[in-house]
């Protein structure tokens, strides 16, 4: 399975493109997790949206939002694999580029996520640490963890 990566801004997409995302969005966030909420946000204007996609097909996606737009560390979010795709590590490899890329382009700075709590101790093994305790967040409990950038390691 060759994965591949792309990095965009919002307003680099064609319409097409965008389409497909907003739709596997909606699939995951609001559908399959039973979630009624804006899921499309004016924090997507101000991110770089990473898609990964096997033979042209959209398969994961995740954004990077940069500091001092959601809060004062870079953040990675929105991060989804499409229900066909499940089971075969791409999540792993997603976000493995959105934490390289991030610390390519906000080096030396922690990077925040909200974690779904059953997720836990899969971002761990990328290196975040829960910061604080499990809350609601659209009725599925999160917890916000942090990736300190003293632990970080390189990703070739």
């Amino acid at each position: 399975m060759q994965l591949e990566f792309k990095w965009s801004r919002l307003e680099s997409y064609t319409a097409l493109e965008l389409y497909q995302i907003i739709k596997a969005r909606e699939s995951v966030f609001v559908v399959e997790q039973h979630c009624a909420y804006q899921e499309t946000d004016d924090l997507d204007l101000h991110a770089w949206h990473l898609t990964a996609s096997v033979n042209g097909e959209l398969a994961a996606y995740a954004r990077v939002i940069g500091p001092g737009i959601k809060n004062s560390l870079p953040s990675i979010g929105r991060v989804m694999t499409l229900k066909k795709f499940r089971g075969q590590n791409i999540s792993r490899s997603l976000m493995e580029e959105a934490i390289y890329f991030t610390e390519q382009t906000f080096p030396a700075n922690d990077i925040k996520i909200s974690a779904q709590v059953y997720l836990q101790t899969f971002y761990e093994s990328l290196g975040f640490r829960a910061s604080g305790k499990p809350y609601d967040e659209d009725g599925i409990a999160h917890i916000a963890m942090i990736k300190p950038a003293a632990s970080r390691v390189s990703i070739n």
